[in-house]
């Protein structure tokens, strides 16, 4: 008999945010969110929870916790695109067909309840929360920014009736043997006929004050049609932008500005912390802090988390080319991640042909029609 509880107490709220650190015990490829982080997901002032709400619901068998799921009504999301949908996240079970469905069930009613019509997920809050089911890459170390889940996964979900709406796919990029001799000589005159020059800034802080705003009007701008995204609010940024500073370095951050100083293309790469951050659970404990400081200082591997370029400047992603060459032919990085692009967005994929890339993993989104 699978119960399903909303989870209200103090002590659901933590057997929520643990479930997947016991469920995954001793996976090397898991990797978990900061602890911390998730649990403000339970506090009423979340960011998040200004133009959307959630539920959280536990499974038990007997008093035993045996599976998770949340359901979100992104209503800045519903708005953009002109749907009645909820999202699922955060979903973890064991390999059982019953748990699942029972969960998914509960999450389904909701959507109802609201007046919605579809169910959607992996999603989260917005597209830089993680997002998307792992069908591909088992074997993989997961990134910080991503969520691992076992192949059975895939089965447990498809079986209730969900299908593929959108996959991402996902490379590991290595410094070519043989770059193009011709890319130093085109990147010049791309900056030359545009009258664009890369940022100066030294250090985290002072990329933050000079850029934080602009940034974020740049990202709203290149990714506005990209599946899945919302608009940031101030809230949203101020927490990015706290989480973003720990592990911000300078060296893995193009800018390019125009003659005015504004922001027309930017690459966000990060130092990984996958390794760093497994053994405590997320926890920020003291030899994890240590750990986290020693991967950015000498990264092994370098996280692509964001990359854009206003529409009229699309040629310079020359330039993005040849500082990801610089990134891994300078430091310690062996390569680097490139997080989730969508299967069918070429204007990304085709630059990593200037790579020796590898795809290794790919990542799918569900829909499934509930009627209202």
């Amino acid at each position: 008999m699978i119960e399903i509880k909303e989870v209200k107490t103090r002590a659901q709220r933590r057997a929520f945010i643990e479930f997947p650190l016991r469920l995954y015990k001793g996976n090397d490829n898991f990797v978990p969110p900061l602890y911390a982080d998730e649990k403000k997901l339970f506090r009423k002032d979340y960011h998040y929870y200004e133009n959307a709400e959630a539920v959280y619901y536990l499974a038990y068998r007997g008093k035993e916790v045996v599976g998770r799921i949340s359901g979100i009504l992104q209503r800045a999301a519903n708005e953009r695109w002109k749907q009645k949908r909820v999202r699922f996240t955060r979903f973890d079970c064991i390999d059982d067909k019953e748990v699942a469905a029972a969960l998914f069930r509960k999450v389904e009613t909701w959507a109802r309840e609201k007046g919605m019509e579809e169910v959607v997920g992996p999603l989260g809050f917005s597209d830089l929360e993680r997002e998307g089911l792992l069908i591909e890459g088992f074997d993989e170390l997961s990134t910080f920014e991503e969520q691992y889940n076992y192949p059975y996964y895939q089965a447990l979900i498809e079986g209730l009736g969900y299908e593929k709406e959108v996959d991402w796919v996902e490379h590991k990029l290595y410094a070519p043997e043989h770059p193009d001799p011709r890319l130093k000589e085109m990147r010049e005159r791309m900056m030359k006929r545009y009258d664009l020059h890369l940022s100066t800034a030294k250090t985290a802080d002072e990329f933050i004050r000079l850029y934080k705003e602009p940034f974020f009007e740049l990202l709203d701008t290149t990714y506005a049609d990209i599946y899945g995204t919302v608009p940031f609010t101030e809230k949203m940024k101020d927490e990015l932008v706290r989480s973003f500073r720990q592990i911000i370095d300078v060296r893995y951050v193009t800018m390019i500005l125009d003659k005015d100083e504004k922001p027309v293309c930017f690459g966000l790469c990060f130092p990984s912390i996958s390794r760093a951050v497994q053994k405590s659970g997320g926890r920020m404990t003291i030899p994890t802090l240590l750990r986290i400081l020693k991967a950015v200082k000498k990264p092994e591997i370098i996280d692509l988390a964001l990359i854009g370029v206003l529409p009229a400047y699309r040629g310079v992603s020359l330039v993005m080319i040849d500082e990801l060459y610089r990134m891994l032919t300078e430091g310690t990085a062996k390569y680097c991640e490139t997080n989730l692009n969508l299967e069918e967005n070429y204007s990304i994929l085709n630059l990593w042909k200037n790579f020796g890339n590898v795809l290794h993993k790919r990542r799918r989104c569900y829909v499934k029609k509930i009627g209202s």
